[in-house]
């Protein structure tokens, strides 16, 4: 019987290729959506999930509030980790992590290493990452000890064991290699090429609260204890005060901590200083409602075609039942023959899907590769989904036929009722409103990544070559500036700790104008002479650093005569209760005193989520980390190609390795640019799946209609009339589905808008694109076939009708 089943399966789809082709290429780009997101959203869902210890890892935060300003930042002191464990039993390990970029050297082979770690000595055994040679116990448990990931470990040794060579950091010591680590699974919110052990940070030995640059993860004893030892520690903080923090005595000032379960921290922590850029659940609820969306479109495609099909079926169905087959058995007929439909796409989506995977990895950023098509997990989930999308989109076809009457066929043949004609223009309404609702919500997103990009932030950022400064390059700054300078192409030179870009230093100032001290708690960046015209930022009032504020530092009687000059933007001028023009030559204080020598108009030091906030900027070349190279943009090749020299004559511990500013700007919207090429791409396959489904529909109804459209020609009816005869029908229903998904494009766009302090208007004129786009494609479809019907020689139509 099933043999027979199936046999008959595949001789209708061979004798309808156009319903067959649509309704399985639909199927296909539907389930391949859905296996593709699928990896990707299982990615996210599973972060961190490999860890054997999982339930039991927390990440220390520390939250805040300094002079009125209340904050959460996922980074800590030095002393959060050792000091938790000595007081409280529920820990059992801690490690405290920071990553960094530093230039790794053997001999003449030297690369920039973007993806180093340090960290404690338990790291291997408080995360599951696999070390494949080394001791767990031994690896990093002092400094100058150094593990590297197999491919690191290729490029400095090639075939050679490691163990016990030396590679020589930022040109100065030599640290040993004591293991070889495994790399990080995709879905880890630990990366690393190079992990170095914590204790070779200068400083590390010394516990302190204060200069929060750590991320410190603890292991407890028991996975339920995570929640009260955040109560605990809360607490905690806040009693320690004034003898801790130093913090006024009586003031509503504190600094307290609070826990976060590891698996918790990529979706759902908002909290800032992570070691990666955390996801957004968000996103991931988007992608799921997106491919079941276009699952729904391909599903509907196929109702709407075996119900317009069933028609011509009417005699098979009949003989059927006069030979005695029950309702049953015709229904496991027309469910098998979904199956197998549905069962061909499966296999053609995987192959789809493995042929456009390097596409999708582009577009997500991810390194996805074909084996995870392959585990079982994922195939017993796509068998079941198979199931599912058969059973759903066959169901209703399957009970109309087979609850068919055969008194009704054998009088008049099967007829499909006005009650089925009014479900298939609802699913042809759903289809578009699916379609327009996914095309609106994508010129949204890249409404708003276009904004982002057009924005003016206050400062220019092309242009701008970046070049890392290390310990070891301060040392001939001076002279690498000098000689960049005299190169003819180069406009400007700066210097400073981070981009203006990204500004995450926080910091606090005391001001005193004589009606009492204000303190303001803000963020902070150490600059080099010309950082304001090197970034083309603009001053409001007094003037930039000048060569003569250096003098101003004096490190001699032990700092007691040391002073700086500050600029301040125009938003912490505003807090301190001054304007811009009242601001300049007021005294503050941040370690040590100085007068504010100038207002710089408000930039966004942050990302366009977060609204400017105030900010410090002080001369201190001592803590420049980067290089920043204004240049003309003619001949940037040449004027690049002048620096490499440059810097090899001055730099010779490590290679020369540039990167343009605005890169970095870039790297702040990576999930907006993703988002807004994903939904590019399932919108547009939303609209093919809508059309074609509409494409094979009315070339069903054309040939239902043919006796009709014949009688209107010999009757005096033109092309014009009998295409719109035929449109007309499919534009209203497309109409309506505008209607319907305008509002609720409108909710959603502004709803996910609200997520930015700075973002772009909802214009009317992005849904009248969409909606003029389905209209479009939508009459395209309906058009070839009623052009074509109404061109037929109606003499022969009404012959053979």
């Amino acid at each position: 019987m099933l043999k027979n089943y199936l046999k008959i399966a595949w001789r209708n789809i061979r004798k309808n290729r156009l319903y067959s082709f649509v309704n399985i290429a639909g199927l296909t780009i539907g389930i391949a959506s859905c296996l593709l997101i699928g990896i990707y959203v299982w990615n996210e869902l599973t972060y961190d999930d490999f860890n054997t210890n999982k339930d039991r890892i927390a990440r220390v935060t520390m939250v805040y509030q300094l002079s009125g300003t209340k904050g959460e930042i996922a980074l800590t002191g030095t002393k959060a980790g050792p000091e938790f464990k000595r007081r409280f039993p529920q820990v059992e390990a801690y490690v405290r992590t920071m990553k960094d970029a530093l230039s790794l050297a053997n001999g003449t082979k030297a690369f920039d290493e973007k993806n180093v770690l340090y960290a404690d000595k338990d790291f291997f055994s408080i995360f599951s990452f696999p070390l494949l040679k080394g001791n767990p116990e031994t690896v990093l448990d002092a400094p100058g000890k150094i593990v590297l990931t197999e491919k690191t470990a290729r490029k400095y040794f090639g075939t050679e064991n490691p163990i016990g060579k030396t590679l020589r950091v930022n040109g100065g010591k030599d640290y040993e290699v004591t293991g070889i680590a495994g790399d990080a699974p995709l879905n880890s919110q630990v990366q690393y090429n190079v992990i170095i052990s914590f204790k070779s940070i200068w400083g590390a030995d010394r516990e302190r609260w204060t200069e929060a640059n750590y991320v410190t993860y603890l292991l407890l004893k028991r996975a339920d204890q995570i929640k009260p030892l955040g109560k605990q520690l809360k607490l905690y903080g806040e009693n320690m005060k004034e003898q801790e923090f130093h913090l006024q005595a009586g003031s509503t000032d504190y600094v307290s901590f609070n826990l976060e379960p590891l698996q918790s921290v990529h979706l759902q922590s908002a909290v800032k200083g992570g070691l990666e850029p955390a996801g957004n659940i968000t996103y991931i609820y988007v992608l799921s409602v997106v491919a079941l969306l276009i699952l729904l479109i391909a599903c509907v495609n196929y109702t709407n075609l075996a119900t317009a099909q069933s028609v011509g079926r009417g005699t098979e169905i009949g003989i059927r039942k006069v030979m005695g087959a029950g309702k049953m058995q015709l229904l496991k007929q027309f469910l098998g023959e979904s199956l197998v439909l549905t069962i061909i796409a499966l296999l053609l989506a995987f192959i789809v899907s493995a042929a456009i995977l390097p596409l999708f990895n582009a577009v997500t950023n991810k390194s996805f590769s074909v084996d995870q098509f392959l585990s079982p997990a994922f195939i017993g989930a796509a068998l079941l989904l198979c199931l599912v999308v058969s059973i759903i989109s066959g169901a209703y076809p399957a009970f109309v036929l087979s609850n068919t009457k055969l008194v009704s066929i054998l009088k008049s043949g099967l007829q499909i009722s006005h009650s089925g004609g009014g479900i298939r223009k609802v699913l042809i309404i759903f289809q578009f409103v699916i379609a327009v609702f996914l095309t609106a919500a994508t010129i949204i997103v890249l409404n708003q990544v276009s904004y982002i990009q057009r924005k003016d932030l206050g400062y220019n950022r092309e242009q701008i070559i970046v070049l890392p400064v290390d310990y070891k390059t301060r040392g001939v700054y001076d002279q690498l500036k000098y000689d960049v300078k005299n190169n003819p192409n180069v406009l400007s030179v700066t210097g400073s700790y981070e981009g203006p870009v990204s500004i995450g230093w926080g910091d606090g100032i005391t001001a005193d104008d004589g009606s009492g001290k204000k303190e303001l708690s803000l963020n902070a960046t150490p600059v080099d002479l010309d950082y304001l015209r090197t970034m083309g930022m603009q001053l409001v009032a007094g003037r930039d650093f000048i060569r003569n504020d250096f003098l101003l530092q004096d490190t001699s009687n032990n700092y007691s005569n040391y002073r700086s000059a500050y600029i301040l933007n125009e938003n912490a001028v505003k807090q301190l209760g001054w304007t811009p023009e009242q601001a300049i030559g007021k005294t503050i204080q941040k370690g040590s005193p100085g007068s504010v020598v100038g207002v710089v108009k408000d930039f966004n030091f942050e990302s366009l989520h977060t609204p400017v906030g105030p900010l410090l900027i002080f001369l201190d070349t001592s803590m420049v980390r980067e290089m920043y190279v204004k240049i003309k943009p003619e001949q940037a090749a040449s004027t690049i190609a002048g620096l490499e020299k440059i810097w090899q004559s001055r730099v010779l511990h490590r290679p020369f390795d540039y990167h343009f500013l605005d890169e970095d700007f870039s790297a702040l919207y990576k999930e907006e640019q993703r988002t807004a090429k994903l939904f590019s791409l399932f919108s547009g396959l939303a609209i093919a799946l809508a059309c074609s489904g509409l494409f094979a529909l009315a070339a069903f109804t054309t040939v239902q209609r043919t006796k009709e459209i014949g009688i209107r020609k010999v009757l005096g009816a033109d092309i014009a009339n009998i295409t719109f005869l035929i449109a007309k029908q499919f534009l209203v229903l497309v109409a309506i589905a505008i209607l319907i998904a305008t509002p609720l494009a409108w909710l959603a766009g502004n709803s996910w808008l609200q997520n930015f302090a700075y973002r772009a208007d909802i214009h009317w004129w992005i849904f009248i694109i969409a909606g003029a786009t389905a209209v479009i494609i939508a009459l395209s479809a309906v058009s070839y076939h009623a052009v074509r019907a109404a061109l037929a020689n109606p003499v022969k139509s009404l012959r053979t009708e």
